[in-house]
């Protein structure tokens, strides 16, 4: 033990806090605190304090929010098994099978490997949001954990506090916000702010301190006078001058370029009153005393926030020409706002709210929609700081009904908001009567009208850079995931084989069965398909997948390994004499004259064979010709070949294109090629008797890549049932 550090006593310790928070006496609460405190004994914070006070503190976070008996156990113990020898199924035993899922809910992921610290970070926030879809009382435990830790941050290095300073302001007190327990999301983003900007910190309290007794006399005057106006009209309220809170300060001073005096919530007056109705009628009164300023008034009552948040905000000019905020709500209203979810959860005994309490976690069923598709970790952290910490815009549908997106986002973000349907068959929209396009921005108030037809042929990859939410986005990600799932294993494996060759290896060697069943759990697939479709269609990158395999394969690169002697012949010609300025490597030959065949076209970046032709050279052949495969070919004079430079050649390819015919179909496939850099030697197209445009073309590029990109825009025109790459 520490010198000086008094034992801490567990039966003291329950006894203290039972009275505290007005609690019955209870056994398993009783147990908790003698595990906990025997649990981590001889444990120490760089306080030097007992580590068993942190979790009893979280404990007192979660029984000031009013939290269960299950969730107070559940924060005594939630780190004993990140910090102890104690286990979940031990939890499971002396206590309950819930209480056990609680504690592992937010338990960080420590036994597995990362990369890096972001990595890891992401693996333990996505296992927790997976525990919060189950039971939303875990996320609550986390927040009182990371409130706790923010207090007491000033013990840590300075890298650690501006670490989990970061952290805090970017992932958890937005998080606090989107589930309305501002009395927490405050003192996390104020004590951020300490450590990330003391100085702007420190300033702003300086500040706000400086004008305390100016302030409260100014507000002791507004409240008399309310008082007295409320009284006549008989509305029984509370009024009380609201907290200032620093970040909130700072924040609007940065956004809006403002001084400290012309931020408006310096001063602010919170009327709790018994019913809406009284909320009404004391906003009446109050735009009756003091003039309201133009388009400072929301009315959060008829339009609640999707936190469960509600009520009247107005800013008014006070009788010194200062202006000032008041907010209008009842108590229940007030509850809300202070504790959110935590208010109204559905395991709460007597909570009549529990009915509806789903329909206010619905952000949280779309965060794990599209989350389980997404395999990147520096993706989902940036993906889940733009969820989290996105303003809201409110948009009507032409029947009146709300919805709530993100500040940015598109009518096709409001389409799949209503349903996938709806954003799959979607081909225009109408914004307040008029037509617009589909990357327009929505604005409060829009009223959004979305056109769809039964012919569309579906999303495109365009659309994933025009949605906003991520919502949108990932179900985009599931059709194009279903629909193009053969031309996404082609895609991904092709991907797959540059990624390995760029770090010299050769992916078939990488793919070995013993690394397969690991490989598979650590990203969810089931089939080595499953892991080639996901890289097509962008799940996960081929570069985390190579490098992961090379880490725990064992094989080293085959640049350190002997080569074969690869003989450099420049100027490759092709069959009928046109000459490129890219070398193709012979291995073992020199002075031979190389082609490239036009039966298969090769494009730089395909994988290619060369075939020792009589009399006329090398002739090299994509390695999947099927031309070459066809002949009678002597598999003795099949040679190797590689390319060793692109030099900017451009190469002849051949695409074919199956679509509807339509006017201005050829225009919009010439002008996509011309687009992206690429010149057409030739077109050609047929219609056959049900309307379909049979369409041929010779164009050039200068790698594979293009042509692929080529191909995916293409299949995105209006009408285009396929897009290929042809043999002949």
């Amino acid at each position: 033990m520490q010198k000086d550090v008094p034992m801490i006593d567990a039966k003291d310790e329950y006894k203290r806090f039972v009275h505290l928070y007005g609690l019955e006496d209870n056994d398993s609460l009783e147990k908790a605190f003698e595990v906990a405190v025997k649990a981590h004994e001889g444990q120490y914070r760089h306080s030097g304090e007992p580590f068993v006070t942190h979790p009893i503190a979280v404990a007192s976070i979660l029984a000031e929010l009013g939290m269960d008996n299950d969730t107070i156990i559940a924060g005594l113990l939630h780190d004993v098994i990140e910090d102890t020898s104690i286990t979940n199924e031990q939890i499971r035993q002396i206590f309950s099978p819930e209480i056990a899922k609680l504690v592992d809910g937010v338990t960080k992921l420590k036994d597995l490997e990362f990369n890096s610290y972001e990595e890891q970070q992401a693996e333990s926030l996505r296992k927790m949001f997976l525990a919060m879809a189950a039971d939303i009382r875990v996320v609550i435990i986390k927040l009182a954990d990371r409130l706790h830790n923010m207090r007491t941050l000033k013990y840590q290095s300075e890298n650690k506090q501006i670490e989990k300073a970061k952290e805090t302001l970017e992932i958890y007190a937005p998080l606090a916000h989107r589930l309305g327990i501002n009395a927490i999301k405050w003192e996390l983003e104020d004590l951020s702010l300490k450590f990330l900007d003391p100085d702007r910190y420190f300033e702003i309290a300086h500040r706000i301190e400086g004008t305390r007794t100016e302030r409260e006399k100014y507000l002791k005057d507004v409240i008399e006078k309310l008082e007295t106006k409320l009284s006549e009209l008989n509305i029984p309220a509370q009024i009380e001058g609201r907290p200032k809170h620093i970040y909130s300060i700072h924040k609007k001073m940065a956004d809006k370029n403002k001084v400290f005096e012309e931020v408006y919530d310096l001063i602010g007056i919170r009327i709790i009153v018994k019913s809406i109705k009284d909320c009404y009628g004391a906003l009446g009164l109050v735009h009756t005393i003091w003039k309201p300023l133009p388009m400072r008034f929301k009315d959060y009552i008829a339009v609640p926030k999707n936190n469960m948040y509600q009520s009247l905000h107005t800013t008014l000019l006070g009788d010194d020409g200062r202006p000032f905020e008041v907010q209008i709500r009842t108590f229940e209203m007030h509850k809300t706002a202070e504790y959110g979810i935590a208010a109204h959860w559905k395991y709460k005994e007597g909570s009549d709210k529990s009915d509806n309490l789903d329909s206010h976690l619905a952000w949280l069923r779309e965060l794990m929609d599209w989350q389980t598709d997404m395999k990147d970790s520096k993706e989902f952290m940036e993906s889940l700081k733009i969820d989290l910490f996105a303003d809201d815009a409110f948009v009507f549908t032409p029947k009146g009904d709300v919805h709530e997106l993100p500040l940015g986002s598109t009518p096709l973000d409001f389409a799949y908001s209503i349903h996938s349907e709806i954003g799959h068959h979607c081909v225009g929209a109408k914004v307040n009567g008029k037509m617009v396009p589909l990357d327009y921005v929505l604005k409060t108030g829009d009223i959004v009208e979305i056109v769809t037809s039964n012919s569309s042929k579906g999303p495109s990859s365009d659309w994933l850079n025009i949605v906003k939410t991520n919502q949108a986005r990932s179900k985009i990600r599931q059709w194009i995931k279903r629909e193009n799932k053969a031309d996404n294993i082609e895609l991904g494996k092709s991907e797959l084989e540059k990624e390995a060759k760029s770090q010299g290896f050769v992916l078939s060697r990488l793919l070995d069965k013993k690394l397969m069943e690991p490989m598979f759990r650590r990203y969810s697939f089931k089939t080595i398909d499953d892991m080639y479709a996901a890289v097509g269609y962008g799940g996960v990158t081929a570069k985390q997948i190579v490098t992961w395999l090379i880490q725990n394969s064992g094989i080293r690169s085959a640049a350190k390994q002997p080569q074969p002697q690869m003989v450099v012949v420049k100027n490759p010609e092709g069959e009928k004499g046109g000459k490129g300025s890219s070398e193709i490597k012979v291995k073992n030959e020199s002075g031979m004259l190389v082609r490239l065949a036009s039966c298969c076209n090769p494009v730089y970046g395909d994988e290619i064979v060369g075939y020792i032709t009589r009399g006329r050279g090398v002739s090299v052949h994509r390695a999947d010709c099927k031309s070459l495969m066809k002949s009678n070919t002597e598999k003795d004079r099949l040679i190797e070949v590689e390319w060793a430079d692109n030099k900017g050649t451009r190469y002849p390819v051949r695409i074919q294109i199956i679509a509807s015919d339509r006017p201005g179909l050829i225009a919009d496939i010439t002008k996509t090629i011309y687009n992206i850099g690429s010149d057409i030697q030739s077109i050609k197209a047929n219609t056959t008797e049900n309307r379909t445009a049979v369409i041929g073309a010779v164009i050039t590029i200068s790698s594979v890549d293009d042509v692929q990109d080529i191909l995916r825009r293409i299949k995105s025109l209006k009408g285009v049932m396929d897009a290929t790459r042809a043999n002949q």
